[in-house]
């Protein structure tokens, strides 16, 4: 029963995110694509993976424990603060601590979480603000 309540909530989600990407407006500078290809792609695949949940579900799911649940709302509450702290503390900062703690949390020894946050952040920095030239949250120290 589970499945199929976690395939509709997908399928709901999926539909509200197809809506929103249809509503977003489109400038006469768009490239042949425009800005609404992606979020509907995104939507038909979450959608297509929410039906086969639903029509099929798992006959004994496997819940994780207690503990392991915490850990997953943990995980997403750093995501949620890193949204947040983004805008505040630019993009390479809020990288580092998010990538830090989320592989901590995948198993990671506390000193090679550390070093691969600050490297994916600087990284994913070098590549697209300085490669390609993205624009990236500034935060209080320019970068």
């Amino acid at each position: 029963m589970s499945d199929r309540i976690f395939g509709v909530v997908g399928l709901l989600l999926a539909i509200g995110f197809a809506v929103s990407a249809l509503a977003i407006e489109e400038s006469f500078l768009s490239d042949a694509v425009g800005p609404k290809a992606f979020p509907l792609i995104i939507a038909a695949v979450l959608g297509l993976s929410s039906i086969a949940i639903a029509l099929r579900p798992d006959a004994a799911p496997h819940w994780p424990s207690l503990g392991r649940l915490a850990e997953i709302l943990a995980a997403a509450v750093v995501m949620v603060l890193y949204a947040e702290l983004l805008p505040v503390i630019g993009f390479v900062i809020a990288t580092a601590f998010a990538a830090a703690y989320l592989t901590w949390r995948l198993g990671s020894g506390l000193v090679t979480s550390v070093v691969t946050g600050i490297g994916t952040s600087v990284g994913i920095y070098v590549i697209f603000h300085l490669v390609l030239g993205l624009s990236l949250a500034r935060g209080p120290l320019g970068f």
